[in-house]
């Protein structure tokens, strides 16, 4: 097999089609770039963290003829290039039943169905389903588009609701970090409210992701054992739990909400900032048009001081 030249990346061989749809579909999927943008993140971390040596393993068993070596581009830059080369062919098939193969989710099966609810929302708008038969993952062709009903809570707060709580003096020092690392966080909330108030609003996004997650990393490298035998901890091919380092924003908000030192209304809209957090990419900005407003600054900015607030209160229960 040749190298190819990294600077123009996912060198694809031609293939002869396959039959990787069940009989009787009439086309591949050609997915919009909202359902390839949830595709990646599935790839790269959410099933599992892909390094820039295994996302080449992992395209290439999909035809592509590319070698890791140095210059390689940005796990997520070489991920949508592979994603849109393959857009509408087989192997585009191929790779959602790579990535969401049963016999990598043993033993924690309900979390593969998970992956697959949370990424037919997705599918729903290109009119496509996931449906998965035992350990076979097959694709159906929606007349319309089918949305899925979310889960419903008891009391689940409204975005506006929740942006009418009041949080004032919100402060790290209860979440009994090591002291340094606690002078940090507080700097940066100021830093934040700063931003926010001289409209520099994709700032605020991007520092109150970077907040909020090491407030999470904090409280779980302080609670290494409750957080490591949460279901929710993200594991490895082999069924290990992943090192802290490697834990997604997505995988520490969900893991503190099974903990239950965070509320479900502040997971729920934690995940709006850990999807607004990806664009601290440029070209990801650019690709998606993504323009913050004021109104997504403060909801990202409340998302953080609502977890401050309740990681305080609750911290000391963990374990109990």
């Amino acid at each position: 097999m040749t190298t190819t030249d990294l600077t123009m990346p996912c060198t694809r061989q031609a293939r002869d089609g396959g039959d990787y749809l069940p009989r009787g579909y009439r086309s591949y999927m050609n997915l919009s770039s909202k359902s390839l943008e949830k595709l990646r993140e599935l790839i790269n971390e959410e099933t599992e963290y892909r390094s820039g040596p295994k996302l080449v393993q992992f395209f290439n068993h999909l035809g592509f003829n590319d070698s890791y070596r140095q210059g390689f581009p940005s796990r997520w830059m070489y991920t949508d290039q592979c994603l849109e080369a393959i857009n509408g062919s087989p192997e585009l098939d191929k790779c959602i039943r790579a990535v969401l193969n049963p016999a990598d989710f043993i033993g924690k099966v309900p979390e593969l169905d998970a992956h697959i609810a949370s990424f037919n929302q997705y599918l729903a708008f290109d009119k496509w389903k996931i449906v998965r038969n035992g350990a076979e993952i097959n694709f159906r062709r929606l007349e319309k588009v089918e949305i899925d009903e979310a889960p419903s809570y008891e009391n689940s707060e409204t975005e506006d609701e929740f942006l009418r709580r009041e949080f004032t003096n919100v402060s790290v020092s209860a979440l009994g970090l090591e002291g340094s690392v606690s002078e940090i966080l507080d700097q940066r909330i100021k830093e934040i409210e700063k931003c926010f108030f001289g409209k520099a609003y994709l700032a605020v996004i991007l520092m109150a992701g970077s907040t909020l997650e090491g407030a999470l990393l904090g409280v779980a490298n302080n609670h290494p054992r409750s957080f490591n035998s949460a279901k929710a901890s993200p594991k490895d091919g082999a069924g290990k739990v992943k090192q802290f380092h490697e834990w997604t924003l997505s995988a520490f908000i969900d893991v503190a909400q099974e903990l239950r030192i965070v509320q479900h209304d502040t997971q729920k809209f934690s995940h709006t900032l850990r999807d607004f957090r990806n664009y601290i990419h440029p070209f990801q900005q650019m690709s998606s048009g993504f323009s913050p407003t004021d109104h997504t600054a403060k909801l990202c900015l409340q998302v953080l001081k609502a977890a401050i607030h309740e990681l305080g209160q609750n911290v000391g229960k963990i374990g109990t």
